[in-house]
């Protein structure tokens, strides 16, 4: 029986991830005003959009419950709808699986290197290959995998919001140092990086995707508020737990990326806590990345199984007695072969992905052009229309009549938000182009 207070809780752990460590990068490519602006307007529409999906876990009509987002898209728009949407969520799980490994990959490099320049000096030539990391950390997951409803072990959700927690005020912190005793850059300015014209405009979009990634969280809002007790309703609840869930996360997300801004300039690395980034204390940063690898592992599982969720059949298997010297063997263990081959598989194929293309703002900025407009904006709109019976057009009184304000209003935050995600997928894809040409397969070192 949640409260507002877990359901803030479980939202903040949702939204502070990853997508913190490449927010100093993003405002660096929009500068002093688009990048603060930007990131509070995904933040506001992100807030707004949740309020109308919030009303839609209770059906408007019939009082029953929606257990998914799926569900509550099937309950409004239909079955096609349903098919829709289970596509984004499959496509943005398997994108976010990948994105973890290529981040935990790199914040394990990021321990190496750390080490390896406070031994042989900050100018000294340290770079290591990405590729034994993915191939570890597959091996990890592989095992990990195995363990039977690892997404619903209570200790994972704490476990991942200290982490979480941890690294993005480690990296907030060091920033936050580094500005106020005087060894901050200076080449930060009210436009950003200076770059030619495309390529500036290009940058700026891969800026934007980065920070819609940053901000999502509709996709899991329905499965959180399906933890709350249903008395206050729990629409009211959850309304009030995304107002101080997206509060607290965007001022901690202004703080990380202007306070990164200002410490790096306009060489703000893609991501804050890599070997790029802070030099010393060497063994604060490690601490750092240490913690995004746990949080990653954990998010990396939950993906997992929500992929292989419906694979329960588990078959014992029994081991000879004559192994035990004649006596009565022990019990044995379970195997489930279809999640053993299954999530084999899954990891397999994030691996081998994430080592021929291990680009970490360029991944984040396509997964969040992707899943940001149809999961934050456009369903809960069309919901919403659905449940409030907005009507383009109807006839009577011997005409048409005009479109309600609201109706307009609302599908033209649609089109704004599907014209940004557009120019952000495009901004990505040009930028993992250009890394490609210039990168050999399995071969990125950093």
């Amino acid at each position: 029986a949640g409260t507002v207070w877990t359901a803030s809780a479980h939202i903040i752990t949702a939204i502070i991830g990853s997508g913190v460590l490449s927010l100093a990068w993003g405002i660096a490519q929009l500068g002093w005003i688009a990048g603060p602006a930007t990131l509070l307007l995904f933040s506001s529409i992100t807030y707004y959009t949740s309020r109308l999906l919030s009303d839609c876990y209770r059906h408007h009509s019939t009082g029953k419950r929606n257990y998914t987002y799926m569900e509550a898209v099937n309950a409004y728009l239909g079955r096609r709808m349903e098919w829709a949407c289970g596509i984004v969520q499959c496509v943005m799980l398997c994108g976010a699986t990948i994105g973890y490994a290529i981040t935990a990959s790199i914040s394990m490099v990021a321990i190496r290197k750390s080490d390896c320049l406070h031994k042989r000096g900050h100018a000294a030539s340290c770079k290591f290959s990405t590729n034994l990391y993915l191939v570890g950390m597959g091996v990890a997951e592989v095992v990990v995998s195995q363990i039977p409803n690892f997404h619903k072990l209570a200790w994972l959700s704490v476990l991942a919001a200290i982490m979480s927690f941890l690294y993005a005020s480690i990296g907030l912190g060091l920033a936050v140092a580094r500005v106020a005793s005087g060894k901050g850059e200076t080449s930060s300015s009210l436009t950003g990086v200076e770059a030619n014209g495309m390529d500036k405009i290009w940058r700026m979009c891969t800026a934007i995707g980065d920070m819609a990634f940053a901000c999502s969280y509709s996709a899991i809002l329905i499965e959180i508020q399906d933890t709350l007790r249903s008395t206050p309703a729990e629409n009211k609840v959850m309304k009030k737990a995304s107002g101080v869930a997206v509060s607290v996360s965007t001022v901690f997300y202004l703080l990380c990326g202007c306070f990164g801004y200002a410490a790096f300039g306009n060489r703000a690395p893609g991501n804050m806590l890599s070997a790029s980034g802070f030099y010393e204390p060497f063994w604060l940063i490690d601490l750092a990345n240490v913690c995004i690898v746990i949080h990653l592992v954990g998010a990396f599982q939950v993906n997992l199984a929500y992929f292989t969720q419906f694979v329960t059949k588990e078959y014992r298997i029994r081991l000879p007695a004559a192994i035990f010297g004649g006596k009565s063997a022990p019990a044995g263990f379970t195997v489930n072969p279809l999640r053993l081959v299954g999530r084999t598989a899954l990891v397999t194929a994030a691996t081998v992905v994430a080592m021929a293309v291990p680009f970490f703002n360029d991944v984040l900025a396509l997964l969040g052009a992707v899943s940001y407009w149809p999961l934050t904006v456009y369903f809960p709109v069309e919901m919403h229309i659905a449940q409030s019976k907005l009507i383009r057009r109807s006839s009577g009184g011997g005409g048409r009549r005009r479109p309600p304000a609201n109706w307009i209003g609302l599908q033209l935050l649609n089109l704004v938000c599907l014209v940004v995600a557009i120019a952000a997928a495009c901004g990505a894809i040009r930028g993992l182009s250009h890394s490609l040409l210039a990168y050999k397969p399995f071969m990125f070192e950093q």
